[in-house]
């Protein structure tokens, strides 16, 4: 079950709270909340009609949907910071993905009511959302290429830079900070999970990575680039 938290607006919306001057401010100060989810909730489900913009403020978030046979297939992973849960509402349409938290996390909900009306008078903050979705656009655009024309080795390579650049490393400077299930490896890199197991031990075999239940150590980070780029 979620639960409201008090959080600091200005370290939790730092993009969106520099754009805003001191009404605007108050205004979304008053009518934001900050809730806190647990390892696997629902923050919201295909088909809900989208009420808020969204910034994960701690934790981990998945965007996914559900395929064919109930398959899963991940569209992208939310870091701390990243806003999401906004394109359906601009685009007046139910979502059409899921998100659930990988891991204890908090997030911070804006009415997209509100946004709404401060972007019809804020140019800046209008620029900041078009920025935005043209970003995530744009590596959705690839993202679609890469997941249907690399072979299996290229997309897994793919999805653990992906995990590396997003995360970053454990002090070991080696071990990816975020520990994915199998399932969860092969439904981001668009596989079935016994490909994923089949490819990461291969990797393993190679000395390219090295395995540890969930965690994952990278050995040589330019030869998976290097595989991911030849596809």
């Amino acid at each position: 079950m979620a639960r409201s938290i008090v959080i600091s607006l200005s370290e939790s919306i730092p993009e969106i709270w520099n754009v805003l001057n001191d009404k605007e401010k108050e205004t979304i100060t008053t009518n934001t909340r900050i809730v806190e989810f647990k390892k696997n909730e629902v923050i919201y489900r295909e088909n809900d009609t989208p009420k808020d913009l969204m910034c994960l403020c701690q934790g981990k978030v998945k965007i996914f949907k559900e395929g064919v046979g109930g398959r899963s297939q991940i569209i992208r992973m939310i870091r701390p910071s990243q806003y999401f849960g906004y394109r359906a509402y601009f685009a007046k349409e139910p979502y059409v993905t899921a998100a659930a938290a990988f891991e204890l996390s908090t997030i911070c909900f804006i009415p997209m009511v509100l946004i709404e009306k401060l972007v019809m008078n804020n140019p800046s903050l209008a620029m900041f959302f078009i920025q935005e979705l043209s970003t995530d656009l744009g590596i959705a655009d690839e993202r679609v290429v890469n997941l249907t024309q690399k072979h299996i080795r290229g997309r897994l390579a793919e999805s653990l830079i992906f995990l590396m650049d997003s995360y970053g490393f454990e002090e070991d400077g080696a071990t990816i900070s975020i520990y994915l299930s199998r399932e969860d490896l092969a439904n981001l890199s668009n596989m079935t999970t016994s490909n994923a197991i089949r490819t990461l031990s291969n990797f393993a075999d190679e000395r390219i990575i090295s395995l540890d239940g969930r965690k994952i150590k990278i050995h040589d980070a330019e030869l998976l680039r290097k595989i991911s780029r030849i596809g």
